[in-house]
């Protein structure tokens, strides 16, 4: 577990990050005593929408004729 203040976790945040991301648990300490957790976020993927593809796909008029 990293416990950083935050004059030098200004100076680490790219590693302080990666260090998150990689599963460690990072704590950012405020001379007041208050504290902070940095946690990764899972990415969110967007849900196609019904229809969102309208307009994008052509079908020539003879596309029912027998070849």
């Amino acid at each position: 577990m990293y416990q950083i203040h935050v004059k030098e976790a200004e100076t680490r945040l790219a590693a302080l990050l990666e260090a998150a991301a990689d599963g460690e648990k990072v704590l950012i300490v405020r001379s007041d005593g208050q504290s902070f957790r940095i946690v990764p976020m899972m990415a969110v993927q967007a849900t196609p929408k019904f229809g969102s593809a309208k307009g994008l796909v052509k079908m020539s008029d003879d596309f029912d004729e027998s070849l």
